[in-house]
């Protein structure tokens, strides 16, 4: 049985479009092309320089194990940030059961502020993330999430794995802490 041209050219042209799919998996691709993404959604939820190399690093490990289980690449970006959601809130429950022994080194958090950042926007940011230190870690991300990073309701439900009331019940946990904590200073 002959097959026509036009048929011929469309499955070089699905072959071709299953290549690059394919491509946008690969391992090294995937670090080259997410390393700042997953680098800059770490900082933001850590609040540290120190910690976010060594995010980056076991974001990329679960990838590089767990990247054959992605069908679409296009849900790569989504997938990687909701690995590092799970991460970055492993670490931060670890860096306070760290600091309740007295074994987590006091927080430096004037560089999470971006440069263009006046000095009074740093201090506010810096006073921001010490209080979040003490706002439980799952509130902690999720009011990050929304106001930080400035995801939508409904992602940032997505990338934390809880229900939609559930984001919000957390957001406004947050900011009961954030409130109390700068209408008393």
């Amino acid at each position: 049985m002959r097959s026509s041209r036009a048929e011929l050219e469309m499955v070089q042209r699905r072959s071709a479009q299953e290549h690059a799919g394919t491509a946008s998996l690969d391992p090294d691709y995937l670090f080259r092309s997410h390393a700042r993404y997953v680098a800059a959604i770490a900082h933001r939820l850590l609040g540290r320089d120190q910690d976010v190399d060594d995010t980056v690093q076991e974001v990329f490990l679960i990838a590089v194990r767990g990247h054959s289980s992605i069908r679409d690449a296009q849900a790569v970006r989504g997938w990687l940030a909701r690995v590092t959601v799970r991460v970055a809130r492993r670490r931060l429950r670890a860096r306070r059961i760290r600091g309740f022994f007295g074994l987590d080194e006091a927080s430096a958090y004037d560089r999470i502020a971006d440069g263009a950042a006046s000095p009074e926007q740093r201090a506010l940011l810096t006073q921001v993330y010490a209080v979040l230190d003490r706002v439980p870690c799952d509130a902690r991300v999720a009011w990050v999430l929304r106001h930080v990073e400035g995801e939508r309701l409904e992602d940032v439900a997505r990338l934390c794995g809880c229900s939609l009331a559930t984001a919000k019940r957390r957001i406004a946990q947050a900011e009961r802490l954030l409130d109390e904590a700068f209408t008393h200073d």
